[in-house]
């Protein structure tokens, strides 16, 4: 896979504008919001509302489409991007990796609802192990297509969260994924490069442990 200069991400073409007064720091946006952390809170918040959107929209039995995450990405963005729910049409990178290139996204995407999405939903029945296995194939193939031009790692987390929610779980703490876990989280994705889901495995597994304590707890 192609490497990436020192940029945090690359990209080119309508997709790539950025909103005039943010001096390149913010996507052009419905909201004419210039400051990171105003974009920051204002993304956060709508995702608080589409995660509460989606609990009540999809059953425990639905199999998830590749449209679906369509419409929870516009469901959650709509309101700041114009292009929320649509496949990008730039060909984007992070963290030193190019994700799949923009023109392939349509087939990529229909390979993952045929080899994903409809082998692992719904989530019925599924014990701890078999989710977590799951789980990581589900979200490292989803990051790795990246379909969307931002927030591909959150509208999978909430993929991930209703795939939990159906296998009777609580909805996921991703603490684990976070500080000292999020060099190790970058590293399992890697391998997911190459088919070995382990790491990322690994991973899921401490989040449903972590989940299920925090839920005892509570």
């Amino acid at each position: 896979m192609p490497t990436l200069a020192r940029d945090r991400y690359a990209a080119e073409g309508v997709e790539s504008e950025f909103e005039p007064g943010s001096r390149g720091r913010v996507l052009r946006n419905r909201r004419s919001i210039v400051r990171v952390r105003d974009m920051q809170s204002a993304e956060s918040a709508a995702l608080l509302d589409v995660q509460r959107w989606a609990l009540e929209h999809f059953s425990a039995t639905h199999r998830f489409t590749a449209d679906d995450l369509c419409l929870i990405h516009k469901q959650w963005l709509g309101d700041i991007y114009e292009w929320a729910g649509l496949y990008r049409t730039v060909n984007i990178g992070k963290g030193g990796l190019m994700f799949a290139a923009a023109p392939q996204l349509p087939r990529l995407m229909q390979n993952f609802e045929r080899d994903e999405l409809k082998r692992f939903t719904p989530c019925r029945g599924f014990d701890a192990l078999t989710l977590a296995k799951a789980l990581a194939r589900t979200h490292a193939e989803l990051v790795l297509i990246h379909p969307f031009r931002e927030g591909n790692g959150r509208c999978s987390r909430i993929l991930c969260t209703l795939m939990a929610l159906q296998a009777d779980f609580p909805p996921l703490d991703f603490s684990p994924l976070a500080g000292r876990g999020r060099a190790v989280y970058f590293a399992a994705i890697r391998s997911a490069l190459d088919r070995n889901y382990e790491p990322l495995e690994t991973c899921f597994t401490r989040v449903l442990a972590r989940t299920l304590r925090a839920h005892a707890a509570a």
